[in-house]
């Protein structure tokens, strides 16, 4: 991580949290799998939250499927920019990194801060509509984790020196 991204982090969902959302099929074998993987003293588990790459042809972009949706909810949430943490993850290896990672860059960014960088950066006509969680509710099939995950873990181990 660059200086610039490593600075003072200690809020949110910690390494030592237990996964406390269930909400959907997905998000229960998830916690499942990393309760039974703690117990393994050779394993890396790296948690991603929404995970963005320069890539906007990929439909596993967070912001190719937001970008796509009729209506967004303006939440703040951790993100994972796979472009920055992805060469992380191999110097991760080569330092035999074990245990639980939350594996995002510092802080949150807003659903709405996204969509306004991309319509400042790649289409400047595109437009969206924001709705409530309530209202989101009604037309989702599995209720949605949005969260803030404490990266202090990864900034100590990657920013040396950084305040």
């Amino acid at each position: 991580m660059s200086s610039k991204r490593c600075f003072s982090l200690g809020i949110g969902f910690k390494e030592e949290d237990k996964p406390n959302f269930t909400g959907s099929f997905y998000s229960k074998i998830k916690a499942m799998i990393e309760e039974l993987l703690k117990e393994y003293d050779n394993v890396c588990t790296l948690r991603v939250q929404m995970p963005i790459s320069s890539d906007l042809n990929n439909p596993r972009n967070f912001i190719t499927k937001i970008a796509k949706y009729d209506k967004v909810v303006n939440i703040p949430n951790s993100m994972t920019v796979l472009d920055e943490l992805l060469p992380i993850s191999i110097e991760m290896a080569k330092r035999n990194c074990k245990g639980i990672w939350n594996f995002t860059n510092p802080g949150v960014i807003s659903h709405n801060e996204i969509l306004e960088m991309y319509r400042d950066y790649i289409d400047p006509k595109f437009k969206w509509t924001n709705f409530t969680l309530e209202e989101q509710a009604k037309v989702i099939v599995a209720p949605r984790s949005n969260n803030e995950m404490d990266a202090s873990k990864l900034k100590k181990e990657f920013c040396h020196g950084a305040s």
